[in-house]
């Protein structure tokens, strides 16, 4: 019973990191079961200040990495009611787990309300000369 209960745990593990790990398919990094949350925008890592309203998104630091992202369309889904939107990558989340987004107030708008605070994802960058 016990050899049952570990290999139990360890493929449900297993299962759960590959889940939440980024994936690259044809050059673009997909996403999937992620969270989402918003914040307050300014100043980002990319050098750009910019508003409540602008569609923006920060990566967590593990894939922004030197900054190659910067100003890069996201494509993200709301999982829970399947809303889409665009946000361009101009910040960096310290506090982010490997695929999460922070958004911009006005971004994360457009999949929920504010005071839902976080929601579940998936999202995946748009090629790099892509524009809405």
């Amino acid at each position: 019973m016990y050899r049952l209960t570990t290999i139990l745990i360890t493929l449900c593990t297993f299962f759960f990191t590959v889940l939440a790990a980024p994936l690259r398919l044809n050059g673009i990094l997909l996403i999937a079961l992620t969270k989402g949350t918003w914040f307050e925008t300014g100043t980002g890592a990319c050098g750009y200040t910019d508003s409540d309203d602008d569609p923006i998104v920060a990566i967590s630091a593990e894939i922004y990495g030197s900054g190659g992202n910067c100003n890069q369309w996201i494509h993200i889904t709301n999982t829970d009611n399947g809303q889409t939107a665009y946000g361009k990558t101009r910040d960096e989340c310290e506090s982010c787990g490997s695929g999460s987004l922070d958004m911009s107030p006005g971004l994360f708008e457009e999949l929920s309300t504010l005071d839902t605070g976080e929601i579940p994802i998936s999202w995946h960058f748009m090629n790099k000369d892509w524009s809405p």
